[in-house]
Formats: structure tokens, sequence, C-alpha cells
């Protein structure tokens, strides 16, 4: 089992930047899957971002392209989520997200889930 905290939420202007990070607890730590999932109020969760085992492959929702990272050190127990030219439609509370399973687009394929972050970009 694994407990997930998010940090680094908050406001930022349109074509800013903010850093996300994911904190887990436990030593198998790279024995999961991570990914980043955000959800803005009256829509589904959707799908931002997913990053392998060991950090080798790496999965982007075309809406971040270009824009987001998602990197994770296994011997910290983070992931991260850097995002850029952030616009406002990138508003919403983005969750951390872990599995054993594999890297995955579907939110059902993860066990375990962090509380949640809130992201707000202004126009």
């Amino acid at each position: 089992q694994v407990q997930l905290v998010e940090s680094g939420g908050g406001l930022a202007q349109a074509g800013g930047s903010l850093t996300l990070s994911c904190a887990a607890s436990g030593r198998t730590f790279s024995t999961y899957a991570m990914g980043w999932f955000r959800q803005a109020p009256g829509k589904e969760r959707d799908f931002v971002a997913a990053i392998s085992r060991y950090g080798g492959s790496t999965y982007y929702a075309d809406s971040v392209k270009g824009r987001f990272t998602i990197a994770r050190d296994n011997a910290k127990n983070t992931v991260d989520l850097q995002m850029n030219s952030l616009k406002p439609e990138d508003t919403a509370v983005y969750y951390c997200a872990a599995t054993q399973r594999g890297s995955s687009y579907d939110s059902y394929m993860y066990d375990y889930w962090g509380q949640g972050t809130q992201v707000t970009v202004s126009s």
C-alpha cells in the first residue's frame, strides 16, 4: 500500500508556471507507475500525464503535451508535474495516483490516490 500527498498548487497567471509534487510513503515506490489527473468543476476526472516505474516512459494528454513535464525521483519517493505556459483551462484539482498495473491513461487502473491540490489559472 502507498499513501500519496500532493503539494504545490495555487494561483498562477496565464502563461505562468507551477510545479506540483507528490510524495509517496513506503519502500516500494519504484514498483508503481504514477499518474497525474485533474478534475474541473462539473467535469469528469481527466488524464494529464503518466510515468513508468523507473521513468523510462512518459505519456501526456494532447492538451498538455509540450507544456507539462512529468518526472520522478525513486530515491526520494516523489513524482513532479512541471506545468509551463499555463492556460485558464488548466484550472482544476490535480490528483496524483499510483498503480502496479503499468502506466495507463485510464483512472480506473489506478489504485491509490492523493487528496488533490487546487490549481487556478487567471486570464
